[in-house]
């Protein structure tokens, strides 16, 4: 480009020129505004970059949570967010490769199954940052660590905190006595919250003399647990919920993606007088707006933020590798408002989550059972 610049001192090139013209001894020392080409180089475009797992960046949950994450960093500073979705297991690969050479500085992996496929890329590209949902390396049965470059950051979540705390509103709320839960696929991200869950239920009747069963899972008996194995199918949320309301469930909490948008459908069919929803990763009422009658709650997991922080510190330079918890304490995880079932939740249960809340943050309350 082309840009005016002051000089003073004549340069050599132009010295030569007027002394070959004669005109060496008419030089001055007169500072003049001349007009000179100049390459300049522009630093590249920091590109932070999203890898799904299967359900989609628009799932209503973990997936369009984290991406708000990345929509959020990049309408802060200034750069175009960029998103490969994971159709099936075998996508994860190739999506991450794709982002490696397209040159991303940041690539937000989301979900555990990702793990390997985000520890075989990290470890091959030093100089590329990455930030997985739901996942932490350690070391390997050597003492060697998993991740050699010190450049990912592992966001997890206490999730069983706020479970915890659904559980026990569930338990509270419950007309019949029992209330679900089922998993997507059996995987630790998952059966935390259904944990947190069954535990809260526990500490209900504990507190209060009851004998709420939980259906679909019991953390002692973790084989038989209820899993649709899938994080897709309506078809299977809309089932499996109606097998627990079958046997006499009247709240389910899904932990499945984009499957239990297909429970909250059969509850908006039968009404909320015979079922009640659970939301988990976003505050489904605010995202299933079809269904907000029948939420409950949601246990949120707020990895919004925690991605925005990522890809914030790669951005500034600050980025440290690493994991990241999120708690009750911290704002990582928390229960939603119970809007439109607010008067219906009485004063007493109210209290008693509260003191719950604070119990737990403080450490006076095991959500461990």
């Amino acid at each position: 480009m082309r840009r005016l610049v002051k000089i003073g001192a004549l340069s050599a090139v132009a010295a030569l020129t007027l002394a070959a013209c004669g005109g060496g001894d008419t030089a001055t020392e007169e500072t003049t505004e001349v007009a000179v080409d100049e390459v300049v180089a522009e630093a590249p475009a920091f590109k932070a970059c999203q890898v799904t797992d299967v359900g989609g960046v628009d799932d209503k949950g973990f997936n369009q949570t984290a991406y708000k994450g990345v929509q959020d960093a990049a309408a802060e500073f200034g750069f175009e967010p960029a998103v490969l979705e994971s159709q099936a297991e075998t996508d994860y690969v190739p999506n991450i490769d794709s982002f490696i050479s397209q040159g991303c500085n940041i690539i937000v992996t989301v979900g555990f199954l990702l793990g390997d496929a985000t520890q075989q890329a990290a470890n091959a590209n030093p100089d590329t940052y990455f930030s997985i949902v739901d996942f932490a390396y350690g070391e390997n049965e050597d003492g060697t660590p998993q991740i050699t470059n010190n450049n990912v950051l592992g966001q997890v979540f206490n999730t069983d905190e706020a479970a915890f705390l659904a559980g026990y509103l569930a338990a509270g709320m419950s007309k019949t006595g029992k209330v679900g839960t089922f998993g997507g696929i059996n995987i630790p991200p998952v059966t935390i919250f259904m944990d947190g869950f069954y535990h809260g239920v526990q500490q209900y009747n504990k507190d209060n003399g009851t004998k709420v069963q939980v259906l679909g899972w019991n953390p002692a008996k973790p084989d038989g647990g209820l899993f649709t194995n899938n994080f897709e199918s309506l078809d299977d949320g809309r089932t499996f919920a109606q097998n627990l309301v079958d046997e006499g469930a009247d709240i389910v909490m899904p932990v499945a993606g984009p499957v239990g948008l297909g429970s909250a459908a059969l509850a908006k069919e039968l009404g909320p007088d015979r079922l009640l929803i659970i939301g988990v990763d976003a505050d489904q009422y605010n995202s299933d707006t079809a269904n907000q009658a029948v939420y409950l709650t949601s246990v949120l997991k707020n990895m919004d933020v925690t991605t925005y922080n990522a890809i914030k510190a790669a951005f500034d330079g600050t980025f440290e590798g690493g994991v990241t918890v999120g708690t009750l304490a911290n704002g990582g995880v928390g229960l939603a408002p119970y809007h439109d079932l607010d008067s219906k939740v009485p004063a007493k249960l109210k209290e008693q989550i509260e003191a719950l809340k604070t119990g737990i943050v403080d450490g006076s309350i095991s959500v461990k059972g």
